[in-house]
């Protein structure tokens, strides 16, 4: 009986390479596709981390305007625990004048609802007192000399914080109009987002306008110093507090030159955190 050789049967040969190749691509592809969702993933982490390090502070200049149609159609809604306290005298004072020779009982606060301030989009965190820092800023944006332009810058700083910087309110504690006037912002009670890192002890206050070159008026570092003087007396602000200027807890220029080297005369500027 003869014996044939056995030769591999070339279309076997094909299909089994076929196969493999098949298999390498199915690998390849996952491996893709894992390295895709690994992808999302991350991105989704670094823009969580963003946003939350934006919240805590939300306060950066805008680059844009919104239409004052916009702004002006705002429903407002006060909220009691965001007013100055009824039973705070806005006269405490041992001296009637400031360091200027200015009258230190006429401090007028325009509430949430005079400038009609959206509500926030959620709980604040509460402020415990008394804070040990009062950090001075400002908003970088035009001047206000009236309380009706004043208002609407107000407004402006709300909705770009709220609306560019997913912060839940307006950062400020209080802002300073160039009327003069105290603009309550978060209040004396609720943490801000105006320094990250400082928060939850401080109260942030800020200048609307731009004080790279412009001093502010005597008038509105008056309102300064009486709005200090009564978060002072009324257990808000710590006797011994540490004033100092945005620009020192965070990489910025604010409040600007001109305003920064008035409060570093100050005799509760401190050069140290």
């Amino acid at each position: 009986m003869g014996y044939e050789l056995r030769r591999d049967n070339p279309a076997t040969d094909a299909d089994t390479s076929k196969v493999l190749g098949t298999q390498r691509r199915v690998i390849l592809l996952t491996w893709q596709i894992l390295a895709f969702i690994l992808g999302l993933f991350l991105i989704a982490a670094v823009i969580t981390i963003l946003a939350l390090l934006r919240r805590d502070s939300c306060c950066s200049s805008p680059s844009y305007d919104y239409p004052e149609s916009l702004i002006s159609s705002m429903d407002g809604d006060d909220l009691p625990s965001n007013l100055p306290l009824t039973q705070v005298n806005t006269t405490f004072s041992d001296s009637p004048t400031n360091i200027s020779g200015l009258p230190i009982n006429n401090l007028r606060f325009v509430t949430r609802n005079e400038w009609g301030a959206q509500p926030p989009t959620e709980p604040l965190g509460k402020l415990k007192h008394p804070v040990p820092y009062v950090i001075i800023s400002h908003t970088a944006t035009e001047f206000c000399d009236t309380q009706s332009t004043c208002t609407f810058r107000v407004r402006f700083a709300q909705v770009f914080h709220m609306e560019s910087r997913n912060c839940s309110d307006i950062a400020y504690n209080f802002l300073i109009g160039g009327d003069a006037y105290a603009y309550i912002g978060r209040g004396w009670d609720h943490v801000g987002a105006h320094a990250y890192g400082y928060n939850s002890r401080s109260i942030g206050i800020s200048f609307i306008g731009t004080y790279n070159t412009v001093a502010p008026s005597d008038h509105q570092m008056n309102a300064l110093q009486q709005l200090i003087e009564i978060g002072v007396k009324s257990g808000k602000i710590a006797a011994d507090y540490k004033l100092l200027g945005h620009r020192q807890v965070s990489k910025t220029p604010s409040p600007g030159d001109a305003l920064y080297n008035i409060i570093t005369t100050w005799p509760h500027w401190s050069p140290t955190l």
